[in-house]
C-alpha cells in the first residue's frame, strides 16, 4: 500500500498543540496519537472525524488529564500526522475500523471511556461494539451509527443532506491541488474553514472521495456490519439520554467519568 506522510515541518508551532507525538505501526502505516495524563488511568479515547484530526481535542486534552484521565486522541488513517494511502481502494469503512480495532488492541487499552463525534463515532461504535470488554462508557457528540432495521428509515430530510454531502465530496474543487504549492485550486467558505485548521497540507483528493463512498447510500447496504447493538451506556451529547443504559435522564444529570457536562 502507497502512503504520503505530511513533514513535521508542517505541525511546528501549532498553537494549544504542544502534545508530544507518539506512534504505533498499524499493518504497515505509522499512526499517530497523542498520548497525555496518568499512564496507569483509565484511558478516555477520544476519536475525530472529518476534515480533522486530534487537534480538534486539544482543549478537552489538557482538562480530562487535569482531572486524572489517561488522554489518548489519534488520529485517524488519512488524517494529521498519521500515514496517508494515495489510492481510493485502499479506504474503505471496514478498513477504517479494523485499523482502529488494531490500535485499540495494540495499546491494550481497558476500561476505556469513548468521546466520539462525527465520522469518529460511526468508526469508534463500532469497534466499542466488537470489543465491549475493552469500554466502560460511551459519550457521543454530533455522532451516530445506522442500524439494518426495518423500523430504521431515513428521513427524506436526511437523505437529501447525504446525497448533498456525497456530492460535494465527490466534485468540490477545494479538495484539490494546485501546482506544486498544496493549496487548494478554489477555497470557498469551507476551503478557509479547513485552513483554519492547521493541516497546512491538504489531504490528497482520493482521501475526500473515498469517505462519500464508504458508507451504504441504502438501508440494504448497510447489512450485518453496520449494526449496533449497545454496551453499557451511550449518552447523546444533546438532549435526553438514550435508553440504551436503561435511562432517560437529561444527559448533563448522567456521570459520564468526564469533567463535563452535557445537554442544553
Amino acid at each position: 500500500m502507497k502512503a504520503t506522510r505530511t513533514p513535521d515541518s508542517s505541525f511546528v508551532d501549532l498553537e494549544d498543540y504542544p502534545f508530544e507525538a507518539h506512534y504505533l505501526d498499524v499493518e504497515g502505516l505509522r499512526m499517530h496519537y497523542v498520548d497525555e495524563g496518568d499512564p496507569s488511568a483509565a484511558p478516555v479515547l477520544m476519536l475525530h472525524g472529518e476534515p480533522t484530526w486530534s487537534y480538534l481535542y486539544r482543549h478537552m486534552i489538557p482538562v480530562c488529564a487535569a482531572a486524572g484521565h489517561r488522554v489518548i486522541a489519534p488520529d485517524l488513517v488519512g488524517f494529521g500526522k498519521s500515514d496517508k494511502p494515495t489510492e481510493k481502494r485502499d479506504y474503505s469503512y471496514q478498513r477504517h475500523v479494523d485499523w482502529m480495532a488494531t490500535f485499540v488492541r495494540a495499546l491494550d487499552l481497558r476500561g476505556i471511556t469513548l468521546f466520539c463525534q462525527d465520522w469518529g463515532s460511526l468508526i469508534g461504535l463500532r469497534v466499542a461494539v466488537e470489543n465491549e470488554d475493552r469500554f466502560e462508557r460511551i459519550v457521543i457528540g454530533n455522532g451516530a451509527l445506522p442500524i439494518a432495521d426495518d423500523h430504521a428509515r431515513p428521513r427524506l430530510v436526511n437523505v437529501v443532506a447525504f446525497l448533498a454531502w456525497r456530492t460535494f465530496a465527490t466534485r468540490s474543487p477545494v479538495c484539490r491541488r494546485s501546482g506544486d504549492s498544496g493549496q487548494p485550486a478554489s477555497m470557498g467558505s469551507l476551503g478557509s474553514m479547513e485552513q483554519a485548521l492547521p493541516h497546512r497540507v491538504q489531504r490528497p483528493r482520493s482521501h475526500h472521495e473515498r469517505w462519500r463512498a464508504a458508507v451504504p447510500a441504502t438501508r440494504a447496504g448497510c447489512g450485518r456490519a453496520a449494526t449496533y447493538d449497545a454496551p453499557r451506556r451511550a449518552l447523546p451529547a444533546r438532549g435526553r439520554g438514550a435508553r440504551a443504559g436503561g435511562t432517560d435522564q437529561p444527559a448533563d444529570r448522567i456521570d459520564t467519568g468526564l469533567p463535563f457536562r452535557f445537554g442544553n
